[in-house]
């Protein structure tokens, strides 16, 4: 998946696949997450948000499977 970078100092880049609502996550130690089911409005939260790793932490980490890739 194609992932764009992010200014956080948790998160390094996202992305997000619209046909199979999988949201992934690569993280500054270099750690990457799989998120699965997740809407394209919360991705859309996700890149506008002022604390991307608060987001993350409240919003889609308590509510979405995942896996690590």
């Amino acid at each position: 998946m194609r992932r764009r970078p992010v200014d956080s100092a948790s998160v390094r880049s996202v992305g997000y696949s619209m046909s199979s609502r999988t949201l992934e996550i690569e993280f500054v130690n270099d750690s990457v997450y799989q998120y699965f089911d997740v809407p394209q409005p919360t991705y859309a939260g996700l890149l506008a948000a002022s604390s991307i790793g608060n987001f993350v932490n409240t919003q889609i980490k308590p509510y979405y499977e995942f896996a690590e890739v």
